[in-house]
């Protein structure tokens, strides 16, 4: 999560050190007072959370705090290796073991609200993360989808998307999702009045076929429907 801090994603304010995040969120709630009623938001991994992250949460149960703690949840400790984690269930040899139940986890530690949303269902998460960051009591929401790297995810079959050029009109909002496998195709002013587009139009948006994950995350962003599943 950290490799969304730089533009254009800059979806981080602050980053310490594994683990830190959800004591960092309730000490600054805390200081905050009143003005930081709302804003302070954790994100952590699941492997960071088991291993350095639940009694930051037990702390902001104890404490009274409101904090909403974010845990990425992609079935894998993917940042240092691909680990097994406890919440995997499997070991470090591949075996398989007792999983650990995070939303049971959360639960049990006094958190009242946990939540479990797909993160490339990006209206439902956005729903439910509005709504709990304007709770005034602490909250867990769990984004849970597989690692894009994970052999077994690799070897579904998944749906891969282009952009329709006669639809396209070059508002980027499906560039500013950050996915690199969204192309931009840059006009000059002839270029756009051949291609059928207004010289004003500075270029157009291109899906990359073999980069393309088909995590659906673009389609909803683009509101003139030009992104639509490629046909085999």
């Amino acid at each position: 999560y950290t490799l969304a801090t730089l533009p254009p994603l800059g979806s981080m304010d602050s980053c310490i050190c594994m683990g830190a995040s959800i004591g960092n969120a309730h000490g600054m709630e805390k200081a905050l007072g009143p003005e930081g009623a709302g804003k302070v938001v954790a994100v952590i991994g699941d492997s960071t959370f088991l291993h350095s992250g639940v009694t930051g949460l037990m702390n902001v149960v104890y404490n009274r705090g409101a904090s909403t703690v974010i845990v990425l949840d992609n079935d894998i400790t993917a940042m240092t290796g691909a680990q097994q984690n406890p919440a995997t269930g499997k070991t470090l040899h591949g075996e398989p073991t007792r999983r650990t139940d995070l939303p049971a986890l959360c639960r049990a530690l006094g958190v009242e609200h946990v939540y479990t949303v797909n993160p490339h269902d990006m209206k439902q998460t956005e729903s439910v993360l509005r709504r709990e960051v304007a709770r005034p009591e602490p909250s867990v929401i769990i984004t849970k989808a597989p690692c894009a790297l994970l052999p077994e995810h690799r070897k579904k079959k998944r749906p891969v998307y282009e952009v329709i050029a006669d639809l396209c009109t070059g508002c980027k909002a499906c560039s500013r999702l950050g996915c690199p496998a969204i192309e931009w195709v840059p006009f000059t002013p002839e270029e756009a009045v051949a291609a059928g587009k207004k010289a004003t139009q500075r270029g157009m948006a291109r899906i990359s076929p073999l980069l393309c994950d088909g995590c659906n995350q673009c389609p909803p962003l683009c509101k003139f429907q030009a992104i639509l599943e490629r046909k085999s």
